[in-house]
């Protein structure tokens, strides 16, 4: 049983650890990136955590699993009648079954100048690019008269809560005598924070943002930005710290192959009860057109589906049908503070930032060993002294 897996997120490294487990299977993970990301974690590396718990190397994960074989590439073009993917360099790789969980990617709707001018905190380079700001600035003796989130879905949410401690013990750490007062503005489009989520939720974070001293602006649409400020619904914002956070799509790679693939409306990939886009292509998480697309644990239900799915044929047993699950959400808002929804349950404060540490224990072991995801988990009480303890793979919008 040879499968080929496009993807090093969530969906495609549980696949391939859950395909490992049968040594029959040979498993090819052809990824971008030579390190898995803990997108739960960004936020928390964005705000001066040890990026340990935020990004994990492929062959710390994969160090005793023989039959998968890590291949550092980026896919661009598939053909499903001849059965072969082929790289930007042009390499071709043959495929028998593949799996695509390539995620979702940034979109700045087409925004004029945030392109250019916001800060991501999505990858190790654009954390890189956020921090190295923050540093620089500090250290001339500056801080910024707003720090502004752009959009209050639950990385905002996080980001802006954990902007209020960070850049507060920044400007003690730089002995910073600029006596301006720090705000922090949150941005979204929408009439509430966390629109995804129940208007009980909601309401119960806002109040929790507002006492930390985060200022929020609904039903705000974001104009266009320049180097000293952001335009929102017609009024400007004086800034030169803006973080994108909203905005994602589809994987470009559809667009690119989309005589291969059915799209819904927003840019998901069709697939059938069994996950298949076509013949031996499955496409799982963000990708997928679900109902639950979008998140981590969705992934995981998708990757775990389709390699059981796999597993059966390779036994001539029935295959199961995709059946959809709702998993709960826990957003962290500041220290010892989160929100858990679930249902019609939520969950507030000292518990619900209980259940939020106890549940990204959980996600490391998903991925590692007992005693390594231990170590990474515990990395997140540890914070960065400098700048320099950052990983730097890529250059940044600092170096350019």
């Amino acid at each position: 049983m040879n499968i080929t897996i496009v993807g090093g997120g969530f969906g495609g490294v549980k696949a391939a650890l859950e395909l490992a487990k049968h040594k029959d299977a040979k498993i090819k993970l052809i990824t971008e990136m030579p390190h898995f990301q803990y997108y739960p974690a960004l936020y928390d590396a964005a705000t001066g955590h040890s990026h340990l718990e935020a990004w994990v190397p492929l062959t710390k994960i994969f160090a005793d699993v023989p039959n998968v074989e890590i291949i550092i590439d980026s896919i661009e073009k598939i053909d499903p009648n001849e059965r072969t993917l082929r790289s930007v360099s042009g390499k071709a790789y043959n495929y028998e079954t593949v799996i695509l969980a390539l995620g979702s990617i940034t979109t700045y709707f087409g925004i004029k100048g945030l392109d250019q001018y916001a800060y991501g905190i999505k990858s190790v380079a654009e954390v890189n690019a956020f921090k190295r700001h923050l540093y620089e600035e500090m250290s001339n003796n500056e801080i910024d008269k707003h720090y502004v989130v752009v959009g209050a879905g639950p990385t905002g949410v996080e980001l802006s809560a954990a902007l209020v401690s960070y850049l507060a013990r920044l400007r003690k750490q730089f002995r910073v005598t600029d006596g301006h007062r720090i705000h922090i503005d949150l941005v979204e489009a929408a009439p509430r924070v966390l629109p995804r989520m129940s208007e009980k939720t909601s309401v119960k974070v806002h109040k929790r943002l507002e006492r930390l001293g985060v200022t929020i602006h609904t039903s705000k649409a974001v104009q266009s930005q320049n180097a000293d400020q952001l335009m929102v619904s017609g009024k400007p914002i004086t800034s030169h710290t803006v973080i994108w956070t909203s905005g994602v799509a589809n994987n470009s790679f559809y667009k690119k192959n989309s005589e291969f693939f059915e799209f819904t409306p927003n840019g998901r990939i069709v697939v059938d009860e069994f996950m298949q886009a076509r013949g031996n292509v499955y496409v799982i998480g963000d990708n997928a057109a679900t109902p639950h697309t979008g998140l981590a644990q969705t992934a995981l239900h998708d990757a775990i589906f389709v390699v059981k799915n796999l597993i059966r044929m390779h036994h001539h047993k029935k295959r199961l049908t995709y059946k959809t699950v709702m998993p709960p959400s826990v957003i962290p808002v500041g220290d010892k503070w989160a929100v858990l929804e679930w249902r019609k349950l939520v969950i507030t404060g000292r518990l619900g930032a209980w259940i939020r540490r106890a549940a990204d224990f959980i996600g490391y072991n998903d991925y590692l060993p007992i005693g390594q995801a231990l170590g990474v988990w515990r990395a997140s009480r540890i914070m960065d002294d400098d700048f320099q303890s950052v990983p730097i793979q890529e250059r940044t919008k600092s170096d350019k």
